[in-house]
């Protein structure tokens, strides 16, 4: 995609979608009155755990804003959204749908299903996503499936993920892997996390990036930040993170 060089033009973009964006907090948090349980989903990572919805249990995340400072050039992406539906024991569905404001489209949309076994020291469980065609310039659609572990002991915990991808929406078909690893230490509301994630498309450099997370409960609401710094030339040197999230039972 493009970038702007005129800042005020990204500036008048956003600001354009803000009314958008209260509207959106103003439901998630109309929701958060009725949810008696907070989401257990894991934005603003790139790691996933290895738990699942209680069936019936929608779970609703918002971004707020994702910003990626690289040579001097920022990009804005808002906002985000992540529904997880819980539909059977240990098996959810999973959506994702991303906008760019200064292209003025949608950036990225996947959706497909989260099967997983929690135990009390060790849950496993398997991630695979549909990547959605959400622009003209996507010529094909894409899979990306990856295994997920959570090992649990007191008040951390430790989340891996690995797996590859086959995407052809770009002009050129990108296939390749991922992998990460999450560590948190919950201490009372708030949930202090690391982060290493590192993916790589075949035939180019490895992106890596590495960072602090924060998820803070607010009853029946979450607040969720991060901050990740890149670790190859092939990452953005500095990217933000900040979402909110709840959950609530359908049935």
């Amino acid at each position: 995609m493009g970038r702007r060089d005129d800042g005020s033009s990204r500036r008048l973009a956003i600001a354009r979608r803000l009314p958008a964006l209260g509207a959106l907090l103003a439901a998630l948090v109309a929701a958060a009155s009725a949810a008696p349980l907070t989401a257990h989903a894991f934005p603003p990572y790139r790691s996933t755990d290895a738990e699942t919805a209680p069936p019936g249990r929608l779970e609703l995340r918002a971004g707020l804003l994702r910003a990626e400072r690289e040579d001097h050039d920022t990009r804005y992406t808002t906002p985000l959204l992540r529904v997880n539906l819980g539909i059977a024991r240990n098996v959810e569905l999973v959506s994702e749908l991303e906008y760019v404001p200064e292209d003025a489209r949608l950036g990225d949309g996947a959706l497909g299903f989260k099967w997983a076994v929690p135990g009390k020291r060790v849950g496993v469980g398997v991630e695979t996503l549909a990547l959605l065609p959400v622009s003209s310039d996507h010529s094909g659609a894409g899979v990306e499936s990856q295994l997920v572990t959570t090992l649990r002991r007191g008040s951390l915990r430790l989340h891996a993920n690995a797996g590859g991808f086959y995407d052809e929406r770009p002009d050129e078909v990108e296939r390749g892997w991922r992998a990460s690893l999450l560590g948190e230490w919950e201490r009372g509301p708030a949930r202090l996390g690391a982060e290493l994630f590192a993916k790589q498309v075949h035939g180019e450099p490895v992106l890596a990036q590495a960072g602090p997370g924060l998820i803070l409960s607010l009853g029946a609401l979450d607040l969720r930040a991060s901050l990740h710094a890149g670790l190859t030339s092939e990452a953005p040197d500095v990217t933000v993170n900040l979402w909110i999230s709840t959950s609530r039972a359908l049935w």
